[in-house]
């Protein structure tokens, strides 16, 4: 057995805590494989590989309709790494044993899985499998937090809608509907957050967090600035915004989270990079791209006044990993989170791993998470990551640097683990 094989069964043993998904905790396993090749890499391959987005995403296609849709594409991607997250799945959840899914087959895999996904415990099948105890989810504002396991499926507060969407009358309605506050002045705006913050902390959340565009820049605002009164006032009243009100309130909201996060104890994960509708004609979640014309000096300030605030933060691209890695060699509150998104292959995972294992403290990378809106995609998505996570450590820390293989599978089980544990638990 060679060393990267004994480290990678190891850390395949680890229990799991996902510190990141799109898990709807209401119906978190998939029905069909229409669900799972209905994730956003395989309709916008399928689309860029020729397939028009209008066959993709017909309303009212039947879910096997959807399927062999795809099926006419799918053969365009089955080198990528992604077709090899559905092969994986499809052998160890469903049973499946061939060789290739492909056009000549896909029918007897949809029979195969439908069985499976039919049995009442699927759900638990799947975490079981799948060595996940907990799962982060991404809860709006404006989530009913009562009518799920907050334990099985933790809350984790969205704030995208707050700092960006203000501007429009539909997210206003939603937040008073959620708070009782009718927003008009910065202090019912203070209250309106305040409330949204007291009821998640109320419903075990263990994060707040959002996804920043390329060119924001968090400043501080006091929290009875003139000048964001009257931004607020004119957003409110306005039919069309300007720019500056929106970025004013903006900034504004941003820096009364972070307070709140300080306040609560709450690490505030930032997902930092990316430019939504790059490509408008792309289908749904195939729209958006980085930029990487940012820096974090952006969030330099934010760092130096929230010392007791931590930030795991995620890049989306691997040409911002290096700033990443440094800042969380310098600043101990800034956290290297995951591999997101467009980063998130092997070639880039590796690399980027590589760059924090050499030069950030153990107890501040958190691995992976798998960003995942359908259970069953959590064992190959982290499975890669273990692969290549076994990988560097025996290159890295038992051949180069000499140190034992239970030494790796202890910084290992640590990176996988023990940090979504003492960052996001140990709050108290």
């Amino acid at each position: 057995m060679t060393l990267t094989h004994t480290l990678f069964e190891a850390l395949d043993r680890v229990p799991l805590v996902d510190p990141h998904s799109h898990i709807d905790p209401r119906s978190p396993a998939s029905t069909t494989i229409a669900d799972l090749l209905g994730y956003h890499y395989y309709t916008e391959l399928a689309h860029s590989a020729g397939m028009p987005r209008e066959r993709i995403e017909e309303p009212g296609i039947s879910p096997k309709e959807k399927v062999a849709r795809l099926f006419e594409h799918l053969h365009h991607i089955d080198h990528s790494v992604q077709w090899s997250w559905f092969v994986e799945l499809s052998r160890e959840l469903f049973g499946f044993e061939g060789d290739c899914i492909d056009r000549g087959n896909w029918r007897d895999l949809y029979d195969l899985a439908l069985k499976k996904m039919s049995q009442p415990d699927w759900e638990d099948q799947v975490l079981r499998k799948s060595h996940v105890e907990r799962i982060f989810l991404t809860n709006d504002f404006d989530d009913p937090l009562d009518d799920f396991d907050t334990h099985r499926y933790v809350p984790c507060l969205r704030t995208d809608d707050l700092v960006f969407n203000l501007a429009q009358p539909a997210i206003r309605d939603r937040l008073a509907r959620a708070t009782g506050v009718s927003v008009g002045t910065l202090k019912d705006l203070q209250s309106a957050i305040g409330s949204l913050f007291t009821h998640f902390k109320q419903n075990q959340v263990r994060a707040c967090a959002i996804s920043l565009p390329p060119w924001f820049a968090p400043r501080a605002i006091a929290t009875d600035d003139e000048s964001a009164q009257v931004a607020l006032k004119r957003l409110v009243a306005a039919q069309d915004p300007s720019q500056a009100d929106r970025e004013t309130i903006a900034y504004w909201v941003f820096w009364r989270l972070a307070e709140f996060c300080d306040d609560m104890k709450l690490p505030f994960d930032l997902m930092i990079g990316v430019n939504r509708k790059v490509y408008p004609g792309g289908v749904y979640q195939g729209q958006d791209l980085y930029d990487s014309r940012w820096s974090m000096i952006q969030y330099s300030a934010l760092f130096n006044a929230f010392p007791r605030v931590k930030f795991p933060i995620s890049v989306l691209a691997s040409v911002s990993n290096q700033e990443l890695v440094d800042y969380a060699w310098i600043f101990p509150n800034v956290i290297a989170n995951g591999h997101w998104w467009y980063s998130n292959t092997p070639t880039f995972i590796r690399h980027d791993l590589q760059a924090r294992i050499d030069a950030i403290p153990r107890n501040k990378i958190i691995g992976y998470y798998s960003d995942a809106y359908k259970l069953e995609f959590i064992l190959p998505k982290y499975r890669m990551y273990k692969r290549i996570l076994a990988q560097v450590l025996g290159e890295t820390i038992v051949k180069q640097h000499g140190r034992s293989e239970s030494f790796a599978i202890d910084l290992g089980t640590q990176i996988l683990r023990g940090n979504v544990d003492s960052i996001f638990f140990d709050q108290e």
